[in-house]
């Protein structure tokens, strides 16, 4: 059963299609993982603010925050949410705009060959237990179908600019459930 269809969207994930993206450079293998926080507003869970934020329709009337980062024209792959459910905002064939400025094994632009994740959450909170089967779970499906290589936080591409998704992040469990 192949769980990822020819351009890359998972089978049973909510499509939530972000503007936010482009054509990867050609012949470069999907080999890294990047796992990210976020909540919008930051701390509070449950919102659309992550979908508005991806989909560049924040409203920066909604919440003080979101004057500060209506510009932001920003996009992942993936989101787990709370509850384990999975949203796909770009196709795995074409680049996200996740990492920004990062390097990996002295690679730069690790947009170009990484697939991003957001966990709805935050460095200041747990997350929720739910969230991890539903990781693993997607990082098996990547796993079939690219030539994965780490699985790594924003934090260790982008060290000093960027903290996800932070120290209450249990990579031991994830590394456990992949087993």
């Amino acid at each position: 059963m192949n769980e990822l269809d020819a351009e890359g969207w998972l089978a049973g994930a909510r499509r939530a299609p972000s503007p936010n993206c482009d054509e990867r450079p050609a012949g470069e293998p999907l080999r890294l993982i990047v796992v990210h926080a976020i909540s919008l507003p930051p701390g509070e869970f449950g919102g659309d603010g992550i979908e508005r934020l991806f989909s560049n329709t924040l409203d920066p009337a909604a919440h003080p925050y979101y004057r500060e980062i209506q510009s932001l024209r920003v996009s992942a792959h993936f989101l787990i949410r709370r509850d384990g459910g999975i949203v796909q905002f770009v196709p795995c064939r074409l680049r996200a705009w996740h990492a920004g400025a990062s390097s990996w094994r002295g690679v730069e632009c690790c947009n170009d060959f990484s697939i991003g994740i957001e966990l709805e959450g935050s460095d200041a909170s747990s997350f929720d237990p739910s969230q991890y089967p539903a990781l693993a779970r997607l990082v098996r499906i990547l796993r079939q179908r690219y030539p994965i290589e780490d699985i790594v936080g924003h934090a260790d591409i982008a060290p000093g600019r960027k903290t996800d998704p932070g120290s209450r992040f249990d990579w031991a469990h994830l590394h456990r459930l992949l087993a």
